[in-house]
């Protein structure tokens, strides 16, 4: 019989730290949440037929203190999952029986997205609705909701974690879903993590939080060293994770277990770098305005004019590009990004891209992560190739150091992670580290470089590997 863990009822209300509220830098590396209920919308947990809505019987009330659900339902076939031809992550959404898209979490309305966000800690500035995945620009980030996964990416001081429970709680009330398919959580190590507040303000501290929820079913790691800039990661195992609902509820002896990856291959590319040039960072300063203060529209103005002006306008066909950008007074930046919107012979083409900008010189940060499924070389219809996009995306911020990370899924039809972290990827960088890993149903590759020449200045807000966790 296939393997079902329940999810484990949150531990005791977590004291948080006071918050450092003294003058200081900024954090802009990320914490990122991705919480997977089925590989591919097709596929979502089988509430009233695979459709995401609530269950019939009204909405359940799924307590997260005791992991139950006032109405009692449970897997409505048994086995979680509805076979059906799939798409993955930023295809076209695919239609159930009844000839009705699934939308799953998209049904969730904005208001409730933003209480979750609000246990957070971070507003929303702007949305673009895409066919298949809407796009949340926060104060701190990005939120992006497609109707199996929801991703939360958030910069600063915020409480990416805390959020979590929250979630399952909206996942089981507005979709009725009872079952987790595959989380993952994964940062940069921190500049300044005595400033962080709850579970992460150490690396420690956030795994046991989520094997709190997850049971064994996690797995944590550390990549790269532990004494220079790393990545850390925690994943989960392919599980129906179940966190409401008929715990009882298994699938029969010989159901097949839940696949490992997606149907169609997902492919995620991070790129995260520090310590920008003076030209790098001087686009991204915004003078302050004068008379009354700025406004929403006004952020998103200055934003499409620091689009224009560096060509994150045009890292892809402007016909399939939905671009959403915001400049923040005085310094900072971030973007979200609609790609596409069909489907091409191989399955899934469209997807997402999005960009946050640290300037601040002594912690100035800059990040661009994508999953618009890419080759390493050469595509047809003007998209970059992987090599390509990254070294755009380098030109325009300029770092002195970064890391880039590419996970991709190693489904049975799947193609192999593409090789682009090689030394010759950019020539006036120097590879520092290249690390692979192989999990189950996904294939990690990790690089870290340094310019050329250039050696790091002494700062006294960094004294101890501790500093770097």
């Amino acid at each position: 019989m296939a393997h079902t863990t329940k999810l484990h009822p949150p531990p005791s209300p977590l004291i948080l730290a006071e918050p450092d509220t003294s003058p200081g830098p900024f954090e802009g590396p990320e914490k990122l949440l991705e919480v997977w209920f089925a590989p591919s919308p097709e596929l979502l947990p089988g509430a009233n037929g695979g459709n995401g809505t609530a269950p019939a019987n009204g909405t359940a009330n799924y307590n997260a203190h005791d992991g139950s659900a006032a109405n009692g339902s449970g897997l409505s076939n048994g086995n979680g999952m509805i076979p059906a031809a799939a798409t993955g992550r930023g295809g076209r959404m695919g239609e159930s029986p009844s000839g009705e898209p699934f939308r799953g979490l998209r049904t969730v309305p904005r208001a409730v997205w933003e209480e979750m966000l609000d246990i957070v800690k971070c507003k929303v500035l702007s949305v673009v609705e895409g066919d298949e995945i809407d796009a949340y620009l926060l104060s701190e980030s990005s939120l992006f909701v497609a109707p199996h996964v929801i991703i939360l990416k958030t910069c600063g001081t915020t409480l990416n974690l805390l959020g979590l429970h929250r979630i399952l709680e909206i996942a089981h009330e507005y979709c009725g879903f009872t079952s987790v398919w595959r989380c993952f959580y994964s940062r940069k190590s921190f500049f300044f993590p005595e400033r962080q507040l709850g579970p992460h303000r150490d690396w420690t501290d956030e795994v046991r939080f989520l094997d709190n929820v997850f049971g064994t079913a996690g797995s944590a790691y550390t990549v790269g060293p532990i004494n220079r800039d790393h990545w850390l990661l925690y994943l989960t195992t392919p599980n129906a994770i179940q966190f409401a609902g008929d715990q009882r509820a298994q699938r029969p002896v010989g159901a097949p277990a839940a696949p490992a990856a997606p149907p169609h291959q997902d492919q995620t590319l991070e790129i995260l770098m520090s310590h920008l040039s003076p030209a790098g960072r001087a686009p991204f300063f915004i003078p302050e305005s004068e008379g009354e203060a700025s406004t929403s529209r006004s952020g998103h103005e200055l934003g499409a004019g620091i689009s224009a002006q560096l060509g994150i306008d045009a890292l892809f066909p402007a016909h399939e590009t939905t671009l959403d950008s915001f400049g923040f007074e005085p310094c900072g930046y971030s973007a979200n990004a609609v790609i596409g919107s069909g489907l091409s012979s191989n399955g899934s083409d469209g997807g997402y891209f999005t960009i946050h900008v640290t300037p601040e010189e002594g912690w100035s940060y800059a990040s661009f992560e994508s999953n618009v499924p890419l080759p390493a070389v050469g595509t047809p219809g003007g998209r970059p190739d992987l090599k390509s996009l990254i070294r755009r995306v380098v030109d325009i911020f300029q770092p002195n150091r970064l890391s880039i990370t590419l996970f991709v899924s190693t489904g049975e039809d799947h193609a192999p992670a593409p090789a682009v972290i090689g030394s010759d990827l950019l020539p006036e960088f120097e590879r520092k580290d290249s690390i692979g890993y192989e999990f189950d149903g996904y294939d990690l590759i990790f690089g870290c470089f340094e310019r050329r020449g250039w050696s790091e200045p002494k700062s006294p807000a960094i004294t101890s590997v501790k500093a770097l966790s």
